[in-house]
Order: C-alpha cells, then sequence, then structure tokens
C-alpha cells in the first residue's frame, strides 16, 4: 500500500509539473464566491494571460450588496517598446485607469509618455526621456 502511494504522488507530481510547462502560454482563471451570515458575501474573478511579449490580467469583484469593479490591465513590449496600461470601472459607470508608451531610441535613451484619467475625467501627461549617460 505504501509504495502504491509514492507511486501516485510521484504520478501527481510529474503531472503538475507537465502542466505547469504546457501551460506557460495560455490563460488562468480563478473564481472565488464567499458568503457570509444576512446576505453578507462577494463574488470574486482573476484571468491572467501570458505570452512571450505581453501579459492580460482582468479582475473583478461583485458583492451581493450590488457594488463592484471590474479592472483589466494589460502590457505588450519587444524591439526597444513598451506599451501598457490599466482600467478600473465601478458598477455605477465611474471610471479611471492609465496608459503609458516607451521606447528607447538608438542612442540608448528613453521616451516615455503616461496619461492617466480620474474619475472625475480628468486626464493628466507626463512625458518623460531618459539619457543612458
Amino acid at each position: 500500500m505504501k509504495t502504491f502511494l509514492t507511486a501516485a504522488a510521484l504520478g501527481l507530481t510529474l503531472v503538475g509539473s507537465i502542466a505547469t510547462t504546457a501551460a506557460e502560454a495560455r490563460t488562468r482563471s480563478r473564481s472565488v464566491s464567499a458568503q457570509g451570515a444576512y446576505g453578507h458575501g462577494y463574488n470574486r474573478s482573476r484571468a491572467v494571460t501570458r505570452q512571450p511579449g505581453s501579459t492580460s490580467v482582468n479582475r473583478g469583484i461583485q458583492t451581493n450588496s450590488g457594488r463592484g469593479v471590474s479592472s483589466s490591465r494589460s502590457a505588450n513590449w519587444g524591439n526597444g517598446s513598451y506599451q501598457g496600461g490599466a482600467s478600473h470601472t465601478t458598477n455605477n459607470g465611474t471610471s479611471w485607469g492609465r496608459s503609458t508608451s516607451a521606447v528607447r531610441n538608438d542612442d540608448g535613451s528613453v521616451n516615455a509618455v503616461t496619461t492617466r484619467t480620474r474619475p472625475d475625467g480628468s486626464t493628466g501627461t507626463v512625458t518623460r526621456e531618459t539619457s543612458p549617460y
């Protein structure tokens, strides 16, 4: 019996290792529901997609009382450039977020622009240039 359990544990370990390697470029998701007394509780979800040169994450939480927020983040990079951002939206329609774009120049300097959108709808932009020296 002990030999069988050891073999079963080894088999599960090998399957877990193979599944982790094969799952590197696909979406992983999880949902959790927690319910308490008097109708209190929430449902939460998260999905992550990773590939070479890009990643994205979508999250959401909804309470039993009707409050909630959805968030998404993404990033793409390669060949000396980066583009990424995040956005958040509540159930009542309020939204905010940011986006960033950056490029590495031939001399090694980096130009980056970040734009933020606030919940009141106003925006702000920051431009940066860094020197390689």
